[in-house]
């Protein structure tokens, strides 16, 4: 037990690769014994994930339980992982998550079955990696590496228009990785050139001084790579066009965890490394989430495919997440850490039913629904409770992120919260009306007569979805409890700091009372 207590982020990042290398093994017609096999490891993940909460002190402040080792001796490059509360939530919606997209797409899909199952375990790997690494150049390689099985996902077992998606989501986040590699280099030789220590450890880079210029340029680089990434308006174009084209799973672990890739950059690196320079962005940043905000929602209600409805409401609710970051006080920062977990249930939630409706009429079209919550009750049921998880109804999981958001920028900036706002209404109207179009009024297709209601096997698929949804939005305080030591150490880092660099020409400040410090 000691063992596994020391190496249990090591055993979390690589058991899905484990698996996949069992998998190897099996023969490529033996369907069932690879998708049984995939799946337990998923189910196993998830179990041995759940010791990092049990073994995590939420009083405690910076990383726990770290695992450090010399990897590239000559430059200084480690195997340094650790987690805080911002990441360990992160890990477990990554596989919490994974299980469920496995048992949901087992009929789905129907060609090179094995590899399919096989490239979700190494995105697997990939995505926790990234949340657990505290070495930017092992961050990076789990980065880069997480990309490839996106792109093979997509491309294989997406849409029509799967090779232009693929390649354009490849382009996009290539770019602003390749800007962000830079900056990671040109920080390296700057802390080495301060302090004789040459060293990618981003605990021990957050102190390099810099001049105000440098910040600037090295902060956009990190920022435009995690913009991307998020993605924040107008860097969104990818986004649509992937989610469309993506099989279902591809698209529940896009929405539910790679785009929380991007906020969580903001939140571990791109804003405390260059503090000065990320206060003097500040006030852009929330004016593009804003934009985002009302703009995602704007062109959502414009959408006559379900799918892609869903994709631009993720424009919105991660605009909500990035406005939570930039207010800088604690009810805003925990509101958009939580809003990173919400987003990824009730988001990942719609996918997997909008691809279960796919699956039975081969069509997304709003006008081709209508009535089906006759043929569909439990259907129906569930999908309602989704759709008010999304709009943020009291009582489920999207109302308390997108509360404590809006709290805390109307504290720092009273205009911001109120245009976000307009975003929370925006998003009931598209919502609601989705739901009305799809669900109740006379059946518009004789095709829907036909529906059939849940399987048990997608019944059990969503319910563990459900019981998170109400249990963060009933009981939250087990999950803030989590967050708020990594919440005041990021507000730490980035203000206090900020402001002692008055060298950097700042932008219009936030307005934070002194009660919310």
């Amino acid at each position: 037990m000691d063992f596994l207590r020391e190496n249990i982020l090591s055993v979390v990042i690589f058991l899905p690769l484990a698996g996949l290398l069992a998998g190897a093994f099996i023969n490529r017609e033996s369907k069932s014994a690879l998708r049984w096999l995939t799946l337990a490891v998923a189910v196993i993940e998830f179990a041995v994930s759940l010791l990092l909460v049990v073994w995590f002190d939420p009083s405690a402040t910076g990383m726990q339980l770290v695992e450090r080792y010399t990897w590239i001796p000559a430059y200084n490059i480690e195997y340094h992982v650790g987690v805080d509360g911002l990441s360990l939530l992160l890990i477990l919606l990554t596989t919490f998550l994974t299980p469920l997209v496995l048992l949901g797409s087992w009929t789905y899909i129907k060609k090179q079955e094995k590899d399919y199952y096989l490239w979700f375990l190494a995105l697997e790997t990939g995505m926790v990696g990234v949340f657990a690494s505290l070495d930017l150049i092992l961050f990076y390689v789990f980065w880069e590496a997480m990309l490839v099985p996106m792109y093979i996902i997509i491309g294989v077992w997406g849409g029509p228009r799967r090779i232009y998606a693929a390649v354009k989501f490849f382009i996009y986040t290539m770019f602003g990785s390749l800007l962000m590699l830079i900056a990671i280099i040109y920080l390296y030789f700057a802390h080495g050139s301060q302090t004789g220590a040459y060293t990618f450890d981003v605990l021990k880079l957050y102190g390099t001084y810099l001049p105000a210029s440098v910040q600037g340029w090295l902060f956009a680089a990190f920022a435009l790579s995690f913009a991307i990434k998020v993605p924040l308006f107008p860097f969104h174009t990818w986004l649509p066009d992937a989610h469309v084209e993506a099989p279902t799973g591809g698209s529940v672990i896009l929405a539910g965890v790679l785009l929380k890739m991007g906020t969580y950059g903001y939140m571990r690196f791109a804003m405390p490394l260059f503090p000065a320079a990320a206060n003097a962005f500040l006030p852009y940043l929330a004016v593009l989430a804003i934009i985002g905000i009302i703009y995602g929602a704007l062109v959502a209600m414009m959408q006559p495919d379900i799918k892609k409805l869903v994709a631009y409401s993720s424009v919105s609710h991660l605009g909500f997440v990035i406005l939570g970051l930039v207010a800088l006080n604690i009810q805003s920062v925990d509101g958009a850490v939580l809003q990173m977990v919400n987003h990824g249930l009730s988001t990942g939630a719609l996918f997997l039913l909008v691809g279960m409706l796919y699956e039975r009429r081969h069509t997304r079209e709003l006008s081709e629904f209508g009535g089906i919550a006759k043929k569909m009750p439990v259907f129906a049921t569930i999908f309602m409770i989704a759709t008010l998880s999304s709009i943020g109804l009291p009582g489920l999981n999207g109302f308390v992120g997108e509360f404590l958001i809006l709290i805390g920028s109307f504290f720092a900036k009273p205009a911001y919260a109120v245009f976000a706002g307009t975003g929370v209404i925006l998003g009931a109207v598209y919502m609601l009306r989705t739901y009305q179009k799809v669900f109740w009024g006379r059946t518009t297709n004789a095709a829907n007569e036909g529906l059939k209601d849940m399987s048990p096997r997608e019944i059990i698929v969503m319910v563990p979805i459900l019981i998170m949804i109400v249990w963060i939005g009933v009981y939250p305080k087990p999950f803030l409890a989590i967050i708020q030591s990594a919440s005041k150490s990021y507000i730490q880092y980035v203000r206090p700091r900020a402001a002692a660099l008055p060298v950097y020409r700042q932008g219009p400040a936030f307005r934070t009372p002194e009660r919310l410090k």
